[in-house]
């Protein structure tokens, strides 16, 4: 038996023509998409417009009705279920644990994809590294359901981070966050992209993508509408369009960040 190897940072992940259905109604309609490594590739759009859907399928919960989705070059479907969480870390929307497991142990759950692998002896390291770098070092002896949903946010993003994967494939990480937690969730993202790994994230808040995206996939009605650097899509004529309400951007006057608001005039 050859010895398992960990994944190099810097896979992409590939979608070609996806198409997925729901409870019998079309969700996704041809969809593809390429995310690289070392960027952070932002799906963003309306509500109920497909993004928590692709990115379902990017991470191999669903496999979609037509297309495929490919993992450094490897079909999705090939992967055993074990070894494709070692190549990819979801974070979901929901981050219920009904088990009065603690914040450590949360974090540590991380690391079952690498039990009885070599990369174990790193394990209790990088679980230590995550809780830190999420800012849960307080809470570690605490029971998860206890927490607040920022606080489970962040415990679930730590885990993530423990389980130490090329890609990094994240539902909202934010919503439920205030404004100095997510810049710090969002600064993490950065720096492991800029670390070599492929993040995508599907996130509501249009300035925070267009202060940390490298990309962006603009979605509606089960479409990608745009797909290109922040520039490209983040137009007001094409926000507009997308929201179905006027959208205005302005630059910040000290930074030349984009920021992006209903245009109420």
């Amino acid at each position: 038996m050859t010895t398992p190897q960990s994944p190099a940072p810097g896979i992409s992940l590939t979608a070609h023509d996806v198409e997925i259905d729901l409870g019998g109604r079309p969700v996704l309609h041809g969809v593809s998409l390429n995310a690289e490594p070392a960027q952070i590739i932002a799906l963003v759009g309306p509500n109920g417009c497909g993004k928590s859907t692709l990115l379902s399928v990017l991470a191999g919960v669903r496999a979609p009705k037509a297309g495929s989705v490919h993992l450094g070059g490897r079909h999705l479907g090939g992967y055993p279920a074990r070894e494709l969480a070692r190549h990819r870390a979801l974070v979901t929307q929901s981050n219920r644990v009904d088990t009065p497991f603690t914040v450590r142990e949360v974090v540590e759950l991380g690391r079952y994809p690498w039990l009885r692998e070599p990369e174990a002896r790193d394990s209790a390291q990088l679980v230590d590294k995550a809780i830190v770098a999420c800012g849960v070092e307080d809470l570690v002896d605490r029971p998860f359901p206890q927490l607040s949903g920022g606080q489970q946010a962040r415990v679930s993003l730590a885990r993530a981070l423990a389980q130490d994967t090329p890609v990094l494939l994240l539902d909202e990480p934010t919503a439920a966050l205030d404004i100095g937690h997510s810049e710090q969730v969002l600064k993490i993202l950065r720096a492991r992209a800029d670390a070599g790994l492929t993040v995508v994230l599907v996130v509501h808040d249009l300035s925070l993508a267009a202060a940390y995206a490298d990309r962006v996939a603009l979605m509606k009605g089960g479409r990608i509408l745009a797909h290109g650097t922040v520039d490209e899509v983040f137009t007001a004529a094409l926000l507009t369009q997308t929201y179905d309400h006027p959208v205005a951007l302005v630059r910040h006057p000290d930074t030349g960040e984009l920021i992006i608001t209903p245009d109420r005039s």
